[in-house]
């Protein structure tokens, strides 16, 4: 007789399968923000429409996304609170948010910090270069996590000696010149927490006719600073991967 008991050997919950689709709809809304139509989110999805309308009766019920009178789709105020209900949830703002306004004060372009979620990093906080030329990405925005500097950061690598399962970072700041946008350049650096965990990426970003490789050069050391400084704040006794 067959064993009806389920099989054990895979920790690996199967999870919902109807979740599942709701949550890919969810996710087609990129940084873009723009409105979807129903047709763009069976192409995105591949998922039945007739499925499709059906979830976003409960999604729009729960606030997540909200149908506007072109009959597209758009992320709804929930979003919102739970992004806010995220970023309080690890106290990190009133910490880390002072050391973006005096990236930007002293490097005139734009102060992010990102972090890694899954397979790809969101941006947490920003404060955006005064200047009128600029790259522009919002609080809250996803982004690929292959690209960019701050990306090259969260996948660095595997620390040496056993020191865990962090990335290492053997040359900072990472750089990149028109990896995610064409137009954009970045330089980034790890930022620590107790017990030395990686809790993010610091970056300065700007265009990439401004935020030249000679400009991210003049401005790495101060980066670096801010990096080691930020990590110690944040309860890192000593920042790997950070020159003394």
């Amino acid at each position: 007789m067959a064993d009806a008991t389920p099989d054990s050997s895979d920790d690996q919950p199967t999870g919902v399968a109807a979740v599942d689709r709701a949550l890919s709809i969810l996710l087609c809304f990129d940084q873009e923000r723009e409105p979807l139509s129903l047709v763009e989110l069976n192409r995105r999805t591949g998922l039945y429409k007739s499925t499709i309308l059906r979830l976003l009766v409960s999604l729009e019920r729960a606030g997540l996304v909200e149908r506007l009178d072109s009959g597209n789709y758009t992320l709804g105020w929930s979003i919102g609170r739970l992004g806010a209900s995220y970023r309080q949830a690890f106290g990190l703002e009133a910490r880390i948010r002072p050391f973006l306004r005096a990236l930007r004060e002293e490097t005139g372009e734009s102060a992010s910090f990102y972090r890694r979620i899954g397979e790809a990093r969101v941006c947490l906080f920003r404060e955006e270069s005064r200047q009128m030329v600029r790259d522009h990405v919002e609080e809250g925005a996803i982004l690929p996590l292959g690209l960019g500097a701050a990306g090259h950061v969260l996948t660095g690598g595997e620390r040496p000696g056993g020191q865990g399962t962090g990335p290492a970072r053997p040359a900072l700041p990472a750089m990149s010149f028109g990896e995610r946008d064409p137009d954009v350049a970045a330089l980034a650096v790890p930022v620590f927490g107790e017990g030395n965990v990686l809790l993010g990426a610091l970056t300065v970003s700007g265009p990439i006719s401004r935020l030249t490789p000679d400009r991210a050069r003049a401005i790495s050391g101060l980066l670096i600073s801010k990096g080691k400084v930020l990590s110690r704040h944040l309860g890192a006794p000593r920042p790997l991967g950070t020159p003394e």
